[in-house]
């Protein structure tokens, strides 16, 4: 069975920013985040072996999410100057290391992560999807597993259920299949 490998970059991304002490360069530039990200795609490289890969990141502006409901995400402080100066520098190193990098407007990257895993299913590959965000367990199944980098955990059905108390059934009534629309899928579609 074929593996796809797919990076929640925008994850990765503050995950390192926020791990890391404030590590910059001779021009006092910052590179905390862009150093952190690359570490940890180097060693999700090595750890797991995968035919097809890929590095999403949110892309800039608003989403369909916020179309939907003004005040979603209102609540949450700006991005930090620092770490906004870190997104174009890593973008272009995680394409340097030869990761594809995918970016829809006006859709999340863990919504790209999820129609992209769903669609792996679908044509019977497997998926590993690295990220911390706990939200994308609800995209467990036979087929889909998450691994974090950072607490060296997998998770497949069994450590759903046994981290948060719920199995498979139980997670799609509660949440609903994490899809996006039907006209996000088909320009994702084209993206890649």
């Amino acid at each position: 069975m074929k593996t796809l490998l797919l990076v929640d970059g925008s994850s990765y991304l503050y995950r390192a920013f926020h791990a890391l002490p404030d590590l910059r360069n001779a021009r006092n530039e910052p590179t905390g985040a862009i150093y952190g990200v690359i570490n940890m795609l180097r060693r999700l490289r090595k750890d797991v072996p995968a035919d097809y890969i890929a590095c999403i990141f949110d892309a800039k502006g608003k989403t369909f999410r916020e179309d939907m409901y003004p005040e979603y995400k209102a609540h949450r402080p700006p991005m930090p100057d620092d770490l906004v100066a870190q997104i174009a520098p890593l973008h272009d190193a995680v394409r340097a290391l030869g990761w594809p990098l995918l970016m829809i407007d006006g859709v999340e990257a863990d919504d790209v992560i999820g129609t992209l895993a769903h669609e792996a299913t679908k044509h019977g590959m497997r998926t590993v999807v690295s990220t911390g965000d706990k939200d994308m367990a609800q995209l467990v199944n036979p087929h889909v597993t998450l691994v974090n980098t950072m607490s060296n955990e997998t998770l497949d059905e069994a450590g759903v259920a046994a981290k948060f108390g719920v199995g498979r059934r139980c997670r799609r009534r509660r949440t609903g299949r994490r899809q996006s629309r039907p006209q996000d899928r088909r320009q994702m579609a084209v993206a890649i």
